[in-house]
């Protein structure tokens, strides 16, 4: 899913996994947390970059933690600019609205 956004023109993802330890999944989230490592070094070897994604933990009550994250994780991506898919594509970055 991770790759196919990539593929689909976004300039990053941000993975939202429930707090280690602490997961109705029992170790989904360390799961996910490893898929995203991979998916951050294959970005990497392939040209896209593997900081334009980034797996977060918090618990459904943490709203504020999460719009630090989200508003992390975007003002990175608009520091990145267009992922170089992007660029070949004729497509630029998105304003993201808030």
């Amino acid at each position: 899913m991770i790759l196919k956004a990539f593929e689909n023109g976004a300039d990053g993802v941000m993975v939202v996994g429930c707090l280690e330890g602490d997961c109705h999944y029992l170790t989904g989230n360390l799961r996910a947390r490893a898929r995203v490592g991979r998916v951050a070094k294959l970005l990497d070897e392939i040209g896209i970059g593997g900081e334009r994604v980034q797996m977060f933990n918090l618990s459904a009550g943490e709203g504020t933690k999460f719009a630090r994250f989200a508003t992390e994780m975007v003002e990175r991506i608009r520091a990145l600019g267009p992922t170089p898919v992007n660029v070949r594509r004729g497509g630029g970055q998105k304003e993201i609205e808030r």
